[in-house]
């Protein structure tokens, strides 16, 4: 094992989880559903607390890890958060309310992002996370970047693709429709882009002011 491969194994362990959330990966993995990893469920709790969230949207909610890891450290903030299966809603209400997050600090929606998201007022959010179907991505950022306000952030996880984007082999629509954002992101002077290796790779765009 490589020095570079002993550094991302150690990040991966490093994160504590509460107990709500080590339940929600759980829960996660026995339904199917691969969770962001508790690296980046750290990193998503720590962008959330910088950033001082009050309003978080988020694209996939699972069964809430992702969720859960966003609303960690902001007793405040509300999450508005959109499941296109039904099924892992229902868990999802529960793990969040298990975790006694109040309903009203919650807005799971069931259904298709791209038929929600252009209904949502503008720069209504200070961080948005696109946690979903990674060949419509283009289309989810493009309504993330509307709604989250000037100096908020939209934060793209599994900016790898299982590790294909680095591949010049691959070539499947998954993973050129990332790497299609990677270069959109690189090339705007409206947003600043950081690519992170937490995990999958986490890819986190700044809407800067103006």
């Amino acid at each position: 094992m490589s020095k570079l491969e002993r550094n991302w194994q150690y990040a991966e362990q490093y994160p504590s989880e509460t107990d709500a959330l080590v339940r929600a990966r759980r829960l996660s993995l026995e339904l199917g559903i691969e969770p962001v990893s508790r690296s980046v469920g750290a990193y998503l709790s720590g962008i959330a607390a910088l950033n001082k969230a009050e309003a978080i949207f988020e694209v996939g909610t699972g069964v809430g890890v992702s969720g859960l890891s966003l609303l960690r450290h902001l007793p405040n903030a509300t999450l508005t958060s959109i499941e296109i299966e039904p099924e892992h809603l229902r868990e999802a209400r529960t793990v969040f309310a298990e975790a006694g997050i109040p309903a009203a600090r919650l807005r799971l929606i069931e259904g298709d992002a791209l038929h929600v998201m252009p209904r949502l007022n503008l720069g209504a959010y200070d961080l948005v996370l696109l946690n979903a179907n990674t060949t419509q991505l283009l289309d989810y950022f493009e309504h993330a970047l509307s709604i989250v306000r000037p100096g908020g952030c939209v934060i793209v996880p599994s900016a790898f693709t299982h590790g294909q984007v680095p591949d010049p082999a691959a070539r499947d629509e998954a993973t050129q429709t990332m790497r299609d954002l990677l270069a959109l992101v690189s090339d705007s002077p409206a947003i600043a882009a950081m690519l992170s290796p937490a995990g999958d790779g986490v890819l986190t765009i700044v809407r800067l002011d103006g």
